[in-house]
């Protein structure tokens, strides 16, 4: 690859008209090749789209009415003490590189001085590790080795004994690729010791109530196929909860009260994710209807009432239900939108906090009393200088795919000032497990509102939302499937000549949502004006041998195993680097240097052949940033959104 070079020299460079032009800067650590100076103009005016904050519930303090949230106040997420409704939050966190929005943090349920919290150790490198905030002294302290995987978001999380002083995890601290589970008392380290060692992938999910038993969950394959094991914790020995001959998800289990009997989420015979319980006797019975999909759910402390989210399509509603009676409580009237992060506070099986969030708010912290019937609003995040109320509300559509199935996306409309068949961006997303539901764009508005642009979010096969059975319509030589649904895109896109501009329509997305950008661009090249992706694969198969290792086993059920002849073929077939040649309109590239899911060498070789094709190609690389935390600063978001902003006016709208 070339020599990149940096934002130190494109400060200010003359414009065409001769005058003197700022130029916005590149961020330290970030190298770029083919992008030319982007005003700082269009960084201005993104401002007023990016001046906002969400704010997410972690957990409960076990002593008081007190909560901790994520959020930013500087440049990074920290973690903060919120102590009553709208009261100033107390920083807790004060991490360089910040912690992720998915950040896992927990007190000791029977010690509010210990608060345990997981963050990246490496860069964004994903190792993951535990730490010990010790609330009194204001100290933190690492518990784990600094280097393996410790309970990678958003799959796995650390779980408490209901009692207190243990703690349970999952790791690759053994051999660097399978993950084990680990049990440790915080307040000594060197109490840590493996209670599961296998091969694959196992998650701690709850203790029995008395605190000599776990609850484990065996990911076979993430999203599709697990299995629930007991574990008895002085022992070792494992006794199987679920059916070993039936490949379903199980996720979330819960002991009953008395420990007698097992509440878990699964898509059992390829439906929607419902609640199931298992009896005293093994006998597993659904507990939520078959044409509901429940999303999340906890158990109260008592044990005697539940909250539940169910997920209602364009957004969620919140039920608390009596366990005995499966009846529902009255609760207080919530705004329309997506919930998540559900948390009782400790002690209270009238009180369970959420965030929420919508495409007019970023994300709030509120909790409901389902005795006293009310509601309270922790926090309120500023959504910046644009009211995005002046924007038409997303729309859920549908339209056909190549083999008669329903394809469904949420289509974001651009402000009424635009009139006329406007742009289209075709915005794909990651997973592939991932689905597009009606979120709060942020920065995402400018294309609304300030270019007319209206995009689109397709849920195509594989996505989550829709069923088991849609889920799996992907896998392994279905792939091509989901290529054709972007083609089905296209085609609903060429219905409407009065809403959409058929000759201007880009493609774009990021992880899986940029291999698919780049694969449909090549196979409808003439039906697009260009591509835009970042964090893509751009061959599969040697994404899949360069892959963490702790994720090669799940993502070769998924994609399928490259190590076959025949698959490899397959999947070389269907990898953008194979086809380059093929592909003649404008491209973008945005990739994180520390990516360890795909490697930064899938950008760097595709750049370089690409560019044989005598095409504009811009390439932005984060160099000290990882898949997970991508762009990190606010410096590196603005410079990201300005550079996909300069690429859209450059090729898809003028």
């Amino acid at each position: 690859m070339r020599t990149f070079f940096r934002a130190a020299v494109l400060a200010f460079l003359p414009c065409v008209a001769g005058a003197q032009e700022a130029m916005l800067p590149v961020p330290p650590k970030v190298v770029v090749e083919g992008v030319p100076p982007i005003p700082q103009s269009v960084a201005d005016t993104l401002a007023r789209y990016a001046d906002f904050r969400s704010a997410g519930l972690v957990g409960w303090n076990p002593a008081k009415r007190q909560i901790v949230i994520v959020t930013r106040l500087g440049d990074v997420p920290q973690l903060y003490l919120v102590g009553g409704q709208n009261q100033p939050p107390v920083q807790i966190t004060s991490e360089k590189d910040g912690v992720a929005t998915s950040v896992w943090a927990r007190f000791d349920p029977a010690d509010p001085n210990t608060l345990v919290y997981r963050r990246d150790a490496q860069k964004g490198t994903e190792a993951f590790n535990l730490y010990k905030y010790d609330v009194a002294a204001g100290t933190t302290t690492l518990l784990t080795d600094g280097k393996s995987r410790y309970s990678v978001p958003p799959v796995t999380v650390p779980v408490w004994a209901h009692n207190g002083k243990l703690l349970a995890y999952d790791s690759t601290e053994r051999n660097g690729r399978d993950r084990d589970v680990y049990v440790m008392q915080p307040s000594d380290p060197k109490t840590a010791r493996r209670v599961v060692e296998d091969e694959g992938t196992w998650v701690p999910l709850d203790f029995s109530p008395e605190g000599t038993s776990l609850i484990v969950n065996h990911l076979v394959r993430s999203g599709s196929e697990t299995y629930l094991w007991l574990v008895d914790l002085k022992t070792g020995d494992r006794k199987p909860f679920t059916p070993p001959d039936e490949q379903s998800y199980w996720d979330n289990a819960r002991f009953s009260a008395d420990g007698r009997s097992i509440y878990a989420l699964s898509t059992r015979g390829a439906g929607n994710s419902r609640i199931w319980l298992r009896d005293p006797k093994g006998v597993w019975l659904p507990i939520t209807k078959e044409e509901d999909t429940v999303s999340a759910f906890e158990i109260a402390p008592d044990g005697l009432r539940a909250a539940l989210i169910y997920d209602r399509g364009s957004s969620d509603e919140l039920q608390v239900i009596d366990l005995g009676t499966r009846k529902p409580r009255p609760l207080p009237s919530l705004p329309p939108g997506l919930l998540g992060n559900l948390a009782w506070r400790p002690g209270s099986s009238s009180e369970i906090g959420f965030t929420l969030q919508n495409p007019r708010t970023p994300g709030d912290v509120y909790s409901v009393d389902a005795s006293l019937g009310t509601l309270t609003r922790w926090t309120t995040s500023p959504v910046g200088a644009f009211n995005p109320e002046t924007l038409p509300p997303p729309e859920i559509i549908s339209w056909k795919s190549f083999d008669g199935r329903t394809i469904s996306g949420i289509l974001y409309r651009p402000a009424t000032k635009f009139t006329g068949a406007r742009p289209v961006m075709i915005n794909l997303h990651g997973g592939p497990l991932d689905r597009a539901r009606p979120i709060f764009l942020g920065r995402g508005n400018y294309f609304l509102n300030e270019l007319g642009i209206a995009v689109l979010y397709p849920n195509f096969r594989g996505s989550t939302g829709f069923g088991a059975g849609f889920t799996s319509l992907d896998d392994g030589k279905n792939r091509e499937g989901v290529i054709k649904d972007v083609g089905a895109a296209l085609d609903f896109i060429a219905t409407r000549p009065g809403d959409f501009d058929k000759s201007r329509v880009m493609l774009t997305g990021g992880s899986y949502g940029g291999y698919l950008a780049l694969e449909s661009a090549i196979r409808y090249n003439d039906r697009i004006r260009c591509v835009f992706e970042g964090l893509g694969m751009t061959n599969l198969v040697t994404f899949l041998e360069e892959t963490a290792p702790a994720r090669q086993d799940d993502r070769r059920k998924e994609y399928g195993d490259e190590r076959d002849p025949d698959m490899r073929a397959f999947l070389l077939s269907i990898s953008p680097s194979s086809r380059v040649a093929d592909l003649k309109k404008p491209v973008g590239i945005v990739h994180p240097g520390n990516d360890t899911r795909v490697a930064v060498s899938q950008a760097r070789d595709f750049v370089n052949a690409v560019e044989k094709n005598g095409v504009p190609v811009w390439y932005v690389e984060f160099t000290d940033v990882g898949h997970d935390d991508f762009p990190r600063t606010q410096a590196n978001y603005t410079y990201y959104f300005s550079a996909w902003i300069q690429f859209v006016k450059t090729y898809l709208v003028n």
